[in-house]
C-alpha cells in the first residue's frame, strides 16, 4: 500500500522490544512505503530501552543488540525535524486535545509530514488519547 506510517515512540519501540502489539506494528511498517517519526523519538526510544534494561527485561547482550539494530535502522526512518512552527502547533494541539508535550509534538510532526507529502500518512501510537486526537486531526488510522 502506498502510504507513510508515522510511528510515535510507543510504536517505534515495539519494533525492537517484544510487546503485545509488536506483530501488528511490524506488519504496518512492512505494508507501508516508508516509516517516519520525529527526531525526538530517538532520545525517547533510547530512554525506554535503558529503562527496560535497568528493570532487567533484557540481558547485556540483548540490550547491546537492541541498541545496535536501532541505531542502524534509525538512518532509514523519515525523520521529521522539530522546528519552532512545529512546536507552536504542538502547543495548540496539546491544549485542544489535552495531550502531553511530546505526544503533541508527535501529532504535530505527523501533520507536518502529511502536509509535505504526496502520500497519505497513517498515524500509529499506543496511547488512546493521542489516537483520538490523531483521528480528530484527520490522520489515517492503522487497519
Amino acid at each position: 500500500m502506498t502510504r507513510i506510517v508515522y510511528l510515535d515512540t510507543s510504536s517505534l519501540v515495539k519494533l525492537y522490544v517484544e510487546e503485545e502489539d509488536s506483530p501488528s506494528i511490524e506488519r504496518l511498517v512492512k505494508d507501508s512505503t516508508a516509516a517516519a517519526t520525529s527526531l525526538i523519538a530517538y532520545a525517547e526510544a533510547r530512554s525506554a530501552f535503558s529503562r527496560r534494561f535497568r528493570e532487567k527485561a533484557f540481558t547485556v547482550p540483548e540490550y547491546k543488540r537492541i541498541l545496535s539494530v536501532f541505531n542502524k535502522d534509525w538512518e532509514d526512518y523519515l525523520r521529521v525535524r522539530v522546528t519552532e512552527e512545529l512546536v507552536a502547533r504542538a502547543g495548540d494541539l496539546a491544549e485542544r486535545h489535552a495531550l502531553r508535550g511530546f505526544d503533541a509534538i508527535h501529532l504535530s510532526s505527523a501533520m507536518s509530514l502529511r502536509e509535505e507529502s504526496a502520500v497519505p500518512v497513517c498515524f500509529s501510537c499506543s496511547d488512546s488519547r493521542l489516537q483520538r486526537a490523531s483521528r480528530s486531526e484527520k490522520l489515517l488510522q492503522p487497519e
